[in-house]
């Protein structure tokens, strides 16, 4: 196998794990490696992770910013949607994956690599997110999984093979982490060590991008999203960028401690884990597309979205992004966007984002058939009383039955 292998492109950070992997990969494969790191608004300093691989002798070194890509193509596609994963879960980490995946596909396309390769435990989702869109996008490409094949299965062995090879380990790394991070412009989640007993309370500290609600200040900040065809085009008037109104959000939704979500989910490969996860912005841009919908999708549109939108969460939580029943739910989700436009109103206080007001040119919303006073034409309230017994018809037949079965 490993003679099979020339050239592998490695999804690389620059964090002690991906390091390792990198000289891992060049002595078990004997093989060119090309390092790509993408910025998906992570918030860390990028040109470590050049250095790093100029260290390892890498000659095709990419660190690409993908931010705009990121939300334009992957989250608002997914918050079209309004997707939530059991319930709660804003899929921060999983929209990210078939991104990064989608690249280190094309880089092994256009350097004639063999191979890809990533950090992905054997015990997480990402690996099968990565190896799905590899497959979708691919079919012939080869996936290695370092932590699927190599004899490490320690921090301690893990620090032990970077001593041997003079990898650079951080002083934060010598003995037992905290907890681990990943983030991107999104989300950020923290799990592992001080939260992996879901009995006990995270430590304040976990917390990397919101602030304690009960420290946010106490007057509320109004603000305003408008909205052209299911996505946020704008905040408080100012037209802005997919990533650069992504930004804006999560310093304001930071600001005030919203987003924060401490979860126990179940995971495609089967066990539970406990997590804190942090998506201030995203928090908010549900809660603004929700506004939004209320007055400009009819009931059946509202409804149907609702009953598929656990199904499209769950593909995109489980690595399906590119199969193609995301892809024809994606179709039925875009189209009931069309006329999904207009500006929300949403205060933010203390943790919570809330719709005070919406507005929109093409609200089906009609102050004439709500009102109290006199009005509506179109609406007769005699209607009503055949309505009502059409469909309480059933449920006397029913009532009927079971009356004359008890005797």
């Amino acid at each position: 196998m490993a003679k099979d292998i020339k050239k592998v492109v490695l999804a690389y950070s620059g964090g002690l794990d991906t390091s390792i992997i990198l000289k891992w990969l060049q002595e078990t494969y004997d093989c060119e490696v090309v390092t790509f790191t993408a910025d998906l608004g992570q918030g860390e300093e990028l040109e470590p992770a050049r250095k790093k691989a100029e260290m390892f002798g890498i000659k095709d070194i990419r660190i690409e910013d993908l931010r705009e890509e990121f939300v334009r193509d992957f989250v608002f596609p997914m918050f079209r949607a309004n997707a939530v994963y059991e319930g709660v879960y804003l899929l921060g980490t999983s929209i990210a994956r078939p991104l990064i995946a989608k690249r280190l596909v094309e880089i092994a396309q256009e350097t004639g690599a063999d191979a890809i390769s990533h950090g992905a435990t054997g015990k997480g989702n990402d690996q099968v997110r990565f190896e799905l869109t590899a497959n979708a996008l691919d079919p012939a490409i080869k996936v290695i999984a370092p932590w699927r094949e190599w004899d490490l299965r320690s921090r301690t062995q893990l620090l032990a093979y970077a001593e041997r090879n003079q990898i650079p380990i951080a002083k934060d790394k010598r003995g037992e982490a905290p907890f681990s991070v990943d983030a991107n412009l999104l989300h950020t989640s923290s799990e592992g060590m001080v939260l992996e007993d879901p009995a006990v309370p995270a430590p304040d500290y976990v917390a990397q991008r919101t602030v304690d609600p009960e420290k946010a200040p106490n007057e509320p900040e109004i603000i305003t999203i408008g909205y052209e065809k299911g996505d946020p085009v704008s905040v408080n008037g100012v037209k802005l960028s997919p990533a650069a109104l992504l930004t804006k959000l999560n310093e304001l939704g930071g600001k005030h401690g919203v987003g924060r979500l401490d979860l126990v989910e179940n995971r495609f490969v089967g066990m539970k884990s406990r997590g804190l996860y942090e998506t201030p912005g995203g928090t908010i841009m549900l809660v603004a597309h929700r506004g939004i919908e209320s007055i400009t999708l009819d009931r059946g549109e509202a409804h149907l979205k609702d009953e598929l939108m656990p199904k499209y969460a769950e593909l995109i939580y489980n690595g399906f992004w590119f199969a193609p029943e995301r892809e024809m739910l994606q179709a039925l989700i875009d189209k009931s966007q069309q006329f999904v436009t207009g500006e929300v109103t949403v205060k933010l206080y203390k943790g919570s984002a809330s719709v005070i007001a919406r507005t929109s040119p093409y609200s089906l919303y009609s102050m004439d058939l709500v009102t109290f006073e006199e009005g509506a034409v179109a609406y007769d309230h005699k209607d009503a009383e055949g309505f009502i017994r059409l469909n309480g018809l059933r449920l006397k037949t029913y009532a009927a039955r079971n009356k004359k079965a008890r005797g």
